[in-house]
């Protein structure tokens, strides 16, 4: 049994735990706090995802950039000849 004064600064409650040490020259005593489940709902948008560069508008991308012959196997940009020594 604990003194109630020692309770109430260590913010034990009714029905807290303890964690029981026996060491060498006596025994030690620790509160086991509980971990309270949290609900996934309350967790959303506490982590912020890094930024990946300038925010662009839909009006910003180049339409021609994603046309059907480049999955064709074309090149995104024409390709210049090599240049001979």
């Amino acid at each position: 049994m604990l003194p109630a004064a020692l309770r109430r600064r260590l913010g034990m409650g009714a029905g807290a735990r303890l964690k029981i040490h026996e060491e060498p020259d006596g025994v030690t005593l620790r509160v086991q706090r509980a971990v309270p489940a949290a609900d996934m709902a309350a967790l959303a948008g506490m982590v912020k995802a890094p930024s990946r560069g300038t925010p662009c508008r839909l009006q910003d991308f180049d339409q021609a950039r994603w046309s059907p012959r480049l999955d064709a196997g074309w090149p995104a940009r024409p390709v210049s000849p090599p240049v001979s020594p």
